[in-house]
């Protein structure tokens, strides 16, 4: 894919954005990854709450947020 990002990206057979940070494979998410992503985007994986940013090309993990559950979960 020709991102122009720094990170190493790549997409699932089952269409979910996961990257190389840090040596370590994370999930990026699935409709939450932005397309295409561009800088300065944010987004939050909603499965995982895990919060990110584009800074000078490479996707960067801002933070952490509580996962609260879906209404038809609880």
């Amino acid at each position: 894919m020709a991102f122009n990002l720094i990170t190493k990206i790549w997409q699932t057979g089952s269409l979910e954005w996961w990257g190389m940070i840090d040596g370590a494979d994370i999930y990026l998410g699935c409709r939450e990854f932005p397309q295409p992503p561009e800088e300065g985007d944010e987004w939050i994986v909603k499965s995982t709450g895990d919060m990110f940013r584009i800074v000078a090309g490479e996707i960067v993990k801002t933070g952490h947020r509580e996962v609260s559950p879906e209404p038809w979960e609880v």
